[in-house]
């Protein structure tokens, strides 16, 4: 194999490809990355075996060919190379060794055979559809802050993605919850999506799946069975496994009666929730609200450090109430809000509260009270 590359191409791939593999691996290979060249094109692979990241980059293709290398040194020896330089991969007889050399440097990395790099791609997708990048995007980041981290209830730890015939026409709808909050969000059902699988994509691949949407400005092509989903763009392909489990009935846990309404400012709001928390513990993070007509009082009491409270104006005309929450969740919710307002839909100081965003309809947020 010969071939020469620019740097920045060839380190914007990487970077996509080795974020995939985990530091430590029992498995050798699962530390390298398949490097396989041929027409003008190299094709980079990474897998952790749940999860595989597929990129191609345009290089100068000498003789064609394949073999695999250290993940994370090959991306770091390609980071600590000048802006502007080229470099020039080449693995001789010697199939146990990559040459990469750039100007005056040279390195001469341990390879491993391609042959035994495991292929995630196998087996059939069955519904096959396209988003549109923003949308896509909008989905993830409205629900991914209330995926759930408990590794006992592996079943919430990724977005529940699944079609849903609402209203005048179906919508594809993303939702996660730990339990103690819940997020959701829909865009219009894209066509080939109807009658597609509940499907619960893990949070690792969610994270991934962030990063290859950040800027794309090209639609998604979404590919998925009921083991696996496959997204590309950009010259970029992610496949993960899904989560084999069920998710909750969630619709069940949405109040839909709650008739305590508060209108807040959303940046005033977020400003005296994140003041008052300064001073909650790291433990409770607990700050009470103390609903009143028009008015609002934000109250935390912490016996190690003291207490702080702050009154913002609020549209509210209901019987007075108080309420406990997270400090921290509050302010998750209130990253997401759009608009310049948002509702709070109230029962009692013991249920569940529906938040919701006027500038955007799609979305929808569920939080449970703490005792306060």
């Amino acid at each position: 194999m010969r071939v020469i590359i620019e740097r920045a191409a060839l380190l914007k791939s990487l970077n996509h490809v080795q974020s995939v593999v985990e530091r430590r691996n029992t498995i050798p290979i699962l530390s390298n990355v398949l490097i396989q060249a041929d027409s003008g094109l190299i094709r980079l692979t990474a897998t952790d075996l749940d999860l595989e990241i597929v990129e191609g980059v345009s290089a100068d293709v000498g003789q064609s060919g394949a073999t695999t290398v250290p993940a994370h040194m090959m991306y770091d020896i390609v980071r600590k190379l000048p802006d502007g330089a080229q470099l020039e991969l080449v693995q001789g007889p010697d199939e146990g060794r990559l040459s990469v050399m750039s100007g005056r440097s040279r390195f001469m990395l341990q390879a491993l055979p391609p042959q035994d790099f495991p292929d995630l791609t196998a087996g059939e997708l069955t519904h096959t559809f396209e988003i549109p990048a923003k949308e896509l995007k909008a989905l993830i980041d409205s629900t991914r802050f209330a995926v759930s981290t408990e590794e006992t209830r592996y079943y919430l730890n990724g977005i529940y993605l699944h079609d849903v015939e609402t209203g005048p026409a179906p919508v594809l709808r993303a939702v996660a919850t730990d339990g103690h909050r819940l997020a959701q969000a829909q865009v219009a059902c894209p066509e080939g999506a109807a009658g597609m699988p509940g499907v619960i994509i893990p949070r690792k691949a969610v994270l991934e799946l962030v990063k290859l949407v950040e800027d794309a400005e090209a639609p998604v092509e979404v590919a998925l069975s009921s083991a696996k989903i496959r997204f590309a763009l950009d010259g970029v392909v992610m496949t993960s496994k899904l989560i084999d489990g069920t998710f909750p009935d969630y619709e069940r846990v949405i109040p839909k009666n709650n008739d305590r309404i508060m209108e807040v400012d959303t940046r005033l709001f977020s400003q005296a929730v994140d003041r008052v928390s300064t001073i909650s513990s790291e433990k409770g993070r607990a700050v009470k609200l103390n609903i009143g007509q028009d008015k609002l009082v934000l109250s935390v009491n912490n016996p190690d450090s003291g207490s702080a409270e702050e009154e913002i104006a609020v549209g509210y005309a209901s019987e007075p109430m108080d309420i406990g929450f997270n400090s921290r969740y509050l302010l998750d919710i209130a990253g997401q809000l759009k608009g310049d307002s948002a509702t709070f839909e109230l029962a009692d100081s013991g249920s569940p509260t529906v938040i919701r965003d006027p500038a955007d309809e799609r979305a929808l947020f569920v939080l449970m009270p703490m005792r306060v």
